[in-house]
């Protein structure tokens, strides 16, 4: 009986201290405090004369085409069709330089 006695204290001794000597797991750390995102900064258009100065020559050279005497081998409509492309596009940009 002093045999199972001691083996049970030696078992109960070897517990404790085991379980005193473990390491436990690290706590868990909250997650960071995150600052809501800024709202972003207002857009600024610079203004850009150069698109009001491009519109004023590709209307002047479809002034000149459309005055032409003749038609450049056919390639003056091809022309006047690129340049009301490119003044459509001219003034999409223009409205974001406001």
């Amino acid at each position: 009986m002093k045999k199972t006695l001691l083996a049970f204290v030696l078992v109960l001794g070897l517990m404790a201290f085991t379980t005193s000597t473990t390491t436990a797991a690290p706590p868990v750390k909250p997650a960071p405090v995150v600052a809501p995102a800024a709202a972003p900064a207002p857009v600024v258009y610079e203004h850009h004369p150069a698109i009001h100065h491009a519109i004023e020559a590709l209307e002047a050279a479809k002034h000149d085409l459309h005055e032409a005497r003749h038609d450049f081998g056919g390639h003056r409509d091809r022309a006047i069709e690129a340049i009301d492309r490119a003044l459509e596009q001219l003034r999409e940009a223009e409205k974001y330089d406001r």
